[in-house]
């Protein structure tokens, strides 16, 4: 639990280096430490958000439930990442996805209220908190690009390079659903990048479905 705590104050200080000891300390005075099961939710929709969370270990998987009863997933989320829906945790609004644990995870949790009184104490957390919020805001839109502009081949490329320590930690279903393909469509695409050798086939995606 210490450990996991002192990751995060740690990850403060990368993301914001003006941070000052004393502002760390009051961030740390509301910490909750929890740990959450494989395939256990972490969060469901129709929920307010009350805390930030910060993944030290594990993986978890945000998805929605479409009209046809199929589960997209929208991100994954590896250690050293946010567990959080930023936009319904910045309006106060319900979140519209489900957080699943694929793997056994600890996660850091720090209350709206904590955060709220800590920017007027502190300014500088204020400014962390604006540039943990921009960094998510590229992510979301380089996401809606990567769905306007590239071709699902070149979405799976991306997140092969941008991601490859997660090849081997997600299933082919929940990856297809996150790059917008049918999963035999993927397979094709990964079958045809090994013939012409943009693929290694060292580097494998479980076959196995992970599902709640």
């Amino acid at each position: 639990m210490i450990t996991a705590i002192r990751t995060y104050l740690h990850s403060i200080k990368v993301v914001c280096p003006q941070v000052t000891q004393i502002a760390l300390d009051y961030i740390e005075s509301g910490l909750v430490v929890s740990k959450v099961s494989a395939r256990e939710l972490y969060s469901s929709p129709n929920t307010m958000q009350k805390e930030v969370g910060f993944l030290y270990s594990g993986l978890i998987r945000v998805y929605y439930i479409d009209n046809f009863g199929n589960q997209i997933s929208v991100k994954f989320i590896k250690e050293n990442e946010f567990a959080t829906h930023f936009s319904a945790f910045i309006t106060e609004n319900p979140t519209k996805y489900y957080f699943q644990c694929i793997e056994s995870s600890i996660i850091v949790k720090i209350p709206f209220s904590h955060i709220e009184a800590g920017y007027e104490t502190f300014p500088v957390l204020e400014r962390y908190g604006r540039l943990v919020a921009e960094e998510a805001l590229k992510i979301h839109h380089r996401r809606i690009e990567g769905f306007l502009f590239d071709t699902a081949e070149e979405r799976y490329l991306k997140f092969m390079k941008e991601h490859p320590d997660l090849l081997e930690r997600i299933s082919i279903t929940n990856l297809a659903s996150y790059l917008g393909v049918e999963r035999q469509t993927l397979t094709r695409i990964r079958k045809r990048m090994t013939v012409t050798g943009l693929f290694d086939s060292r580097e494998s995606i479980k076959t196995a479905d992970l599902t709640p």
